[in-house]
Formats: structure tokens, C-alpha cells, sequence
């Protein structure tokens, strides 16, 4: 944020969208004493108070402030610059009077070189004055910043400044964290270790971001190996990984912007973005595009905006959008179901993966790419499209040994191949699915599974791809020629398999 050349470029009306209230005033105030500006803060509970000299003028109408800056705005000798906290509330409540007011009072601040600026976590502006007051971008905090708050948690706690490596560990680990929850992160770590350490930060971002609801920081447990099948595309992951590198960074090389997966519900797709994180060593943040939609006007953009700027304060990261098809695919309606809410975030959605400049890779998954605009789908947004079809027998093997593995037993005990061969059209999760419906039928008779007990609940299992082989059917058809394919091999005789592990 450059207030400053705001201010100097005379913008009369500004707005700053932030629940750090404190730091967003502490940047005001510093900006406000670089200009010599004189500066006043307006709210309802103080009134205007003049923080040069702390006189105080009981105002809790914000129309009776307005009235008050009439004199102050009357000439340009010395120049004003008054805060406005929280007045969305009474934009709310559309009143004329209170709208009129303002664009007065702009037009007076525009000829005398004053400013007004707007502060709170939200912003919705009336028609009348959306293209009156700039929005300027409050970012979190960064490493230095946060530095900042980390030393003083050291200092109040009476302990020595921690090594380089401990250090960065630890502000890497609060990233995305305002300076007030990273202070509390900080604090915390000091209270149940006598010392900082980034993985209580990292559990307390995750647990904050979470309860946010719209971005959720997931561990990133799996690895590449714990996919069966998909060479094609665990080959690009592995070929990508080192671009997020500073060596990579300083030979000019860009960042990789996103992978968009297309596929059969239960193949793989949500496990592989998980993987993606493990593979780049990064952060995984998942994003629930049907929490970014609001009820309140204004919501749903001022949710995308938080998630955008929370993506990139972590940065470098991944980010992880499972079904995106579910989320942008009202966008192709007329606006006539949602006001155009839809049109609108898509469209900021589109403009931020064309244009992001911070390392931020993006993982979308679809099960239904036909819900999804063409403008979505085109290069530039994604750097590839990978298609993930039924996995073929050799897949389905590679995905026995996983899902016996992973749950304890050992794969040489049963025959994969077999296996393998008995569960043609299988998808990995319905794998999954057959061999815990077995563990289970074993425990009721207290003994460990048998290669019949999987059998017998194959046969209790409907595949996926019988019950929508239309679907399937289609989605191949649209993917030749415009997705790759994600499988290393793709005969056309093992066309009914593909893939492999986990629950999509």
C-alpha cells in the first residue's frame, strides 16, 4: 500500500478494507506525518477528536461529522485528512441524506486538497459513490512486519532472540496471519515451549484460517508415491517442482501459475492435488468456492478478495479448488438467479489467475467440465489440463498394493493381479471402498481378510461407470485433443481402466 501517493496526487476519497484496525490507523498516521497533513478520526463512540492537539467534538451521527468538516474543508491552508472508521454500518441503512453528504463534502476536499478515508473490514458502496472513493490495497502483514511483532513477544517474555533458521521458520510458518493473531500465535508458543516454534504457529494459522471459513491450511502428508498409475502427470509435477526455487527465480524462469484436473469422480483427482503440495514442498491452503458466496451484497467479492490476499501473503503455496465446476457454474447465467454475483467473481477469479504475480499455484479439479465457461479452460489460466480416465489393470494393481499398505496389511498376502483383473472398471475409491468392506466383515468374524472376502464385496459393488457410462462416455470424447492424458499408457483395449488411489 502506497498511501502516501494517494494523498499527494490529491484523491479525496479513499478506502481501506481490513480487520487490522490498529496497524491500518499506525500506516494512516505515518503517512498523515510524512505529508504534514493534519489528521482526525471519526466513530460513533468517540466522535471526531483531532489527534494532533486530542480535542474531542461529541458527533456519534455521522452526518453531524460532515457538518463539522464543512469549516475545516472551507480552505486549503493546512490540509486535512480525516478517518472515517466503520461507515459501512450506516451506508447500510441507505440514507440519501448521509450519501448526498459525502459526495458534498468530496467535492469540497477535491478543490482544497483535503482527503476522507473510509476504514473497516467490509465495503459496499451506493451507485453514487462507487466512482467517487478509490479502494486502496491494505496487504497482511509480510516478514518484516512480522518480525517486528516477533521481537517484541520475545522481549516481553524476557527471552533472547532466536537463531536465523528459527526465526524465518517461524514467520514463515504466520504468514497469512494478521499482526494481532500472529501475536497470539507467538505468545502461545512461548507459553507452552518457553521458546518459539513454527509448528504451534503453523497449527494456530491453520486453525484460524479455518475458522474463518473460506481457506483452510491442509497438512500435506502425501507424497507422489501414494498414487498408482498417472506417470504422465506425476512426471510434470516432478519436471515443475524446482521452478518455485530462488535459483530458478533469479535465472528468470516464472513461476508455474495452476493445474486444472478433469476426470471420473473417485480416480484420484483431490489425492493428486494433495500430492502437488508434497511434491513442491509448499503450503496447501483449500479453497470452498460455495463459502466465498455471500448472502449480503458486496460479500461474495469482498470474500474472493480475502482469499486472494491470504493466497498471496502465504505465497509461495498451493491452492487447492476441488469441483471448481460447482462454484463458477452460474457464471454463464444472465445475473438474472444472483444480481450477476456469480459473473462477477468468476470474472475477478479469471483476471487474478491471468495476471498474479506471486508464486501461488493454483490446483482446480472438475468433475463436469461441461458446467465450466471456455474462457476458464483456455491457455493462460493453467499452465496444463490433464484428463483422468477409469485406471487399466495395471493401475488397479499399483492401487492394491497402496490400499492394502495403507491399512496395515501386506500386499504380498494377496494376489494383486487377480485382484486386479476381477475389478475391471473400478475406480480407485470404489478399490478403496471394496477392500474396508471386507476388513470390516473379517473383524465381525475376528479374523484378517482373505482374497474371497474382496471378492464377495466386489460383487456387491456397482461400478461408477456402469451407472453413468453415457456421462463417461462424453467426458472422453470432449477430452481427446484438448486435455492430456494423465496415464502413462492408453491403449485403446484397456480403455475401460486408468488410474488411481484414493476417494476423490
Amino acid at each position: 500500500m502506497n498511501l502516501s501517493t494517494y494523498l499527494r496526487a490529491g484523491y479525496p476519497g479513499l478506502a481501506l478494507i481490513s480487520s487490522e484496525e490498529a496497524r491500518a490507523e499506525a500506516e494512516i498516521a505515518a503517512a498523515c506525518a510524512s505529508l504534514k497533513r493534519n489528521l482526525h478520526a471519526w466513530s460513533s463512540t468517540e466522535g471526531l477528536v483531532d489527534t494532533k492537539e486530542g480535542r474531542v467534538t461529541a458527533c456519534p451521527d455521522p452526518l453531524e461529522a460532515l457538518q463539522l468538516l464543512d469549516g475545516m474543508f472551507a480552505s486549503d491552508n493546512p490540509r486535512h485528512v480525516v478517518l472515517l472508521r466503520d461507515l459501512q454500518l450506516h451506508l447500510d441503512q441507505s440514507d440519501p441524506m448521509l450519501v448526498r453528504r459525502i459526495r458534498d463534502i468530496l467535492r469540497i476536499a477535491k478543490a482544497n486538497g483535503h482527503a476522507l478515508i473510509l476504514l473497516g473490514c467490509r465495503l459496499k458502496l451506493p451507485p453514487e459513490l462507487e466512482h467517487e472513493i478509490t479502494h486502496v490495497d491494505f496487504s497482511l502483514p509480510g516478514p518484516e512486519r512480522l518480525g517486528v511483532v516477533l521481537d517484541g513477544i520475545l522481549k516481553s517474555a524476557g527471552l533472547k532472540t532466536v537463531n536465523a533458521a528459527l526465526r524465518e521458520a517461524a514467520l514463515q510458518s504466520a504468514l497469512g496471519l494478521t499482526t494481532t493473531e500472529a501475536e497470539n500465535a507467538f505468545a502461545l508458543s512461548v507459553v507452552e515451549t518457553k521458546g518459539i516454534d513454527h509448528r504451534i504457529v503453523a497449527r494456530e494459522k491453520a486453525r484460524t484460517l479455518k475458522r474463518n471459513g473460506l481457506v483452510e491450511v491442509v497438512e500435506a502428508t502425501t507424497s507422489l508415491d501414494d498414487i498408482g498409475g498417472l506417470g504422465l502427470l506425476k512426471d510434470w509435477l516432478v519436471r515443475r517442482g524446482g521452478a518455485f526455487s530462488a535459483c530458478a527465480k533469479a535465472s528468470g524462469l516464472p513461476a508455474p501459475k495452476g493445474l486444472l484436473i478433469v476426470g471420473i469422480p473417485g480416480t484420484g483427482k483431490s489425492l493428486t492435488a494433495k500430492a502437488t503440495a508434497g511434491a513442491f514442498g509448499l503450503p496447501l491452503l483449500r479453497l470452498d468456492m460455495g463459502r466465498v458466496f455471500g448472502g449480503i451484497v458486496g460479500q461474495s467479492e469482498a470474500n474472493l478478495r480475502s482469499v486472494i490476499q491470504t493466497a498471496e501473503a502465504i505465497a509461495p503455496c498451493v491452492l487447492w479448488i476441488d469441483e471448481i465446476e460447482k462454484g463458477f457454474s452460474g457464471s454463464k447465467s444472465s445475473g438474472s438467479t444472483d444480481g450477476g454475483t456469480s459473473s462477477r467473481v468468476f470474472g475477478s477469479f479469471l483476471s487474478w489467475m491471468q495476471e498474479k504475480e506471486k508464486p501461488v499455484f493454483v490446483v482446480a479439479t472438475a468433475n463436469d467440465v461441461s458446467k465450466l465457461p471456455p474462457e476458464f479452460l483456455r491457455k493462460g489460466r493453467f499452465d496444463e489440463m490433464f484428463f483422468v480416465d477409469l485406471p487399466d489393470a495395471l493401475e488397479r494393481a499399483q492401487i492394491w498394493d497402496i490400499v492394502i499398505a495403507r491399512h496395515g496389511r501386506k500386499p504380498t498376502d494377496f494376489d494383486t493381479v487377480v485382484l486386479a483383473r476381477a475389478c475391471e472398471q473400478f475406480t480407485g475409491a470404489e478399490i478403496e471402498a471394496v477392500f474396508i468392506d471386507a476388513l470390516h466383515e473379517a473383524y465381525a468374524d475376528g479374523r484378517e481378510p482373505r482374497p474371497k472376502d474382496i471378492l464377495e464385496a466386489m460383487t456387491h459393488t456397482v461400478p461408477l461407470a456402469q451407472l453413468m457410462d453415457g456421462q463417461i462416455a462424453a467426458l472422453r470424447h470432449w477430452a481427446k485433443g484438448r486435455a492430456r492424458e494423465a496415464a502413462s499408457h492408453a491403449a485403446p483395449a484397456a480403455r475401460n481402466g486408468r488410474r488411481m488411489t484414493e476417494v476423490n
